[in-house]
């Protein structure tokens, strides 16, 4: 089976060598077919078209990206740093690289949603292109169309490309590493090496430490397969880390240097530490839950409970696990076959690159004890799909070896098990897709066993293996395919977006602690439904009807997200089961137009239109607004923005604050609530109080409104 079959081949099969002078061999890449080009443009094409299909109807995605994206658009300095307001009060807790990419976008065509999600449709494309040159240059033009399209098929790929998380930029910057690592390998090359040191630093830039996680496979593969003295390779890889450390240490030494007087506070750090960020909130804290929203253990509130089978559970499994089984099949395979093989061998290469970054990956987001949400997986779907694309054509060209037959016959066994029983789960979406997995399985199964037979047929045997093919096509992906295309035309919104039909993670999110398949009933009052509709016709957990901007009632701007319990209206509890979460279970999820009118009214005369608790809020006031500033006191989820009372009275002294709402709820919660309790939730505990006690209140729109330029007589 070229160099699975026969593993002690210095190259992959049929990958011939181009001499240079000194007698070595350098890489060169097999010769493109006629029809590879023109294949190549048909998947980008489809790839493209299937995630811009109704981009606008997810309206502003997660508003607290889009608040972020617009207040980019609108200050350099909101740009540069990430900040979620104009007037800079408080960053995202994100590096923000993925945001700019959507503000210069923004700054171009204007802020909506096609000038903000188009960008992230254009990453996912380029993806998968960047995928099939990697997978190309060493096993060939229909490997490297197959791992393109894997990629482009799997449900939280389709999900999180026409999304304004960070993920979409984040596994862009990835596989660019991963086609730079395969040149360096070719060749010994110094400037690709540094190439993929430059992507994992942007990639920093845009996740912070989840770039990090493919490094020790990158590490792996170039110490053992790079055809060069230990010596250049050493020195290399340092070459390699100092160009991480340049590429993304350049805006990690502007922030921390910068004057913490004129710059916005860092969120997601309760000392306003752009380094306990990095180490802490996006760092430690997502794997052992030292903090982050929820903390310790908060990730089982997200994506089930932590173990070796937490990818596979009912809120991870139908994101990326479709054929998760096949591609450890292979790996395992691959590397029992090539155990002997000579180091710079390039099919064992390939396997510890994608199987590494497949490994290590995936034992993070299985273990982790802090928030990780299901969405995550997008970061593990270029590994699976090239290492099935690798394998699957060395399976295929030496189909004609029982060996080859036996495991190509196992995996698509076990994959099309899996898949029937990931539809499973929803048994009223597609029955009819619960027939024709396993009746194809069974086809592809039998062809493969028996293809010598089959080949007696002569020219007929030719049929028989296209349609085995097929058929075995059809039992593997038909799920995942089916999922994607249901994602793709669902719009969604919201902090925890899930991909399929049978999502448990409500699309708004924004409701309380998440609680698996309960989530969206705590505090939302419904599966995960915006605005807590429980039970409306057609609509499923993760998915927003009519989720455009303006699709709103009258007298009001709907966004989404849950109002959360009555006790959130007073903006003290946080709401049921403590706050936390995206926003927190009291985030205010519309705007009355008679609020909308008092934020804009003479918003030129302050700095914030208004002050509120929990970015969630200030982001729903800021969209409905167009951009007003608001200031959002605790940030994400009470890990930032913590103001001191003697601060806050600064700023309304100063007259730079119009509004103070009261009944924000959000992250912070107030007193008590919030996940993070303790410092941020007494400060907002004791501003409130001192509101109250020294302004005049007002009803506007059904919110409780202090104005801050009125003091009581």
């Amino acid at each position: 089976m070229n160099a699975t079959i026969s593993p002690h081949r210095r190259t992959a099969p049929s990958l011939p060598s181009r001499s240079r002078p000194d007698g070595s061999t350098g890489a060169s890449e097999r010769a493109e077919p006629a029809w590879a080009r023109p294949a190549l443009i048909a998947l980008l094409v489809c790839t493209a078209v299937a995630y811009l299909w109704d981009p606008k109807a997810s309206g502003d995605a997660n508003s607290f990206y889009a608040a972020a994206v617009q207040a980019g658009t609108k200050s350099w300095k909101a740009m540069f740093f990430g900040s979620i307001d104009s007037s800079n009060f408080i960053t995202v807790d994100k590096p923000p690289a993925s945001l700019w990419v959507m503000e210069i976008s923004g700054r171009i065509f204007g802020f909506s949603s096609l000038s903000m999600l188009v960008p992230q449709v254009l990453e996912g494309v380029a993806a998968v292109a960047l995928l099939y040159a990697a997978v190309k240059r060493w096993f060939g033009a229909g490997a490297g169309l197959a791992a393109g399209a894997l990629l482009a098929i799997t449900p939280v790929a389709a999900l999180m490309f026409r999304f304004n998380n960070p993920d979409a930029l984040l596994v862009l910057l990835l596989v660019a590493g991963a086609y730079c690592l395969v040149r360096a390998v070719e060749g010994a090359s110094t400037r690709w090496v540094l190439a993929v040191g430059t992507m994992i630093g942007f990639a920093f830039l845009a996740k912070m430490m989840q770039a990090f996680l493919v490094l020790p496979a990158f590490g792996l593969v170039y110490m053992v397969a790079a055809p060069t003295t230990l010596r250049r390779r050493l020195w290399q890889m340092l070459a390699g880390a100092a160009a991480i450390v340049v590429s993304c240490g350049w805006w990690v030494a502007i922030v921390a240097l910068w004057p913490v007087g004129s710059r916005p506070m860092i969120d997601g750090s309760p000392d306003n530490n752009i380094f306990n960020l990095i180490f802490g909130y996006n760092g430690l804290g997502r794997i052992f839950g030292a903090s982050g929203p929820g903390g310790g253990g908060g990730g089982a509130n997200f994506s089930g409970p932590t173990g070796a089978l937490r990818l596979f559970d009912s809120e991870m499994g139908a994101q990326a696990s479709w054929l998760l089984p096949a591609a450890l099949i292979a790996l395992a395979t691959g590397l029992w076959l090539s155990r002997r093989a000579p180091r710079t061998d390039r099919t064992r290469a390939a396997l510890l690159l994608w199987g590494g970054w497949l490994l290590v990956s995936g034992v993070v987001f299985s273990f982790g004890s802090g928030v990780i949400h299901t969405y995550y997986t997008v970061a593990l779907v270029p590994a699976i799909a090239a290492l099935v694309a690798i394998t699957g054509s060395l399976l295929w060209r030496e189909r004609h070896t029982p060996l080859a037959r036996r495991v190509a016959a196992s995996t698509v066994l076990v994959t099309a098990s899996w898949s029937w029983a990931l539809l499973d789960r929803t048994p009223q979406w597609e029955s009819w897709m619960r027939v024709l997995i396993p009746v194809s399985a069974a086809i592809a199964v039998v062809g493969l066993l028996a293809a010598p037979a089959l080949r007696r047929l002569g020219r007929r045997g030719g049929w028989a293996s296209v349609a085995i093919a097929v058929a075995a096509a059809v039992a593997c992906l038909a799920g995942p395919v089916a999922y994607s295309a249901q994602t793709i035309t669902t719009a969604h919104t919201g902090s925890t977006p899930s991909a399929g039909p049978g999502s448990s993670m409500g699309a708004g999110g924004l409701g309380g602690a998440p609680g698996g398949k309960d989530f969206g009933a705590h505090g939302a009052g419904g599966a995960g439904l915006p605005g807590g509709a429980r039970g409306l016709p057609g609509a499923k957990a993760g998915a927003v009807p009519n989720a455009s901007r303006g699709a709103a009632p009258t007298g009001s701007v709907q966004l989404f997200g849950a109002s959360g319990s009555s006790s959130a209206k007073t903006g003290r509890a946080g709401g049921v089961g403590g706050g936390g979460g995206a926003g927190g279970a009291g985030a205010m999820t519309s705007v009355s137009v008679a609020v909308k009118k008092a934020l804009e009214s003479d918003a030129g005369s302050f700095r914030w239109v208004a002050a509120v608790s929990g970015s969630q809020t200030a982001a729903t006031l800021e969209l409905a607004t167009g951009g007003e500033p608001v200031m959002a006191i605790g940030g994400f989820s009470n890990e930032g923005g913590r103001l001191t009372l003697a601060e806050f009275q600064r700023y309304v002294r100063a007259g730079d604050i119009h509004y103070y709402f009261a009944s924000s709820g959000g992250a912070g919660g107030g007193v008590g609530g919030g996940p993070g309790g303790g410092t941020g939730s007494s400060s907002i505990s004791s501003i409130t109080s001192w509101v109250e006690a020294h302004f005049k209140s007002v009803k506007i729109g059904g919110e409780t409104v202090y104005d801050l330029t009125q003091a009581r007589g």
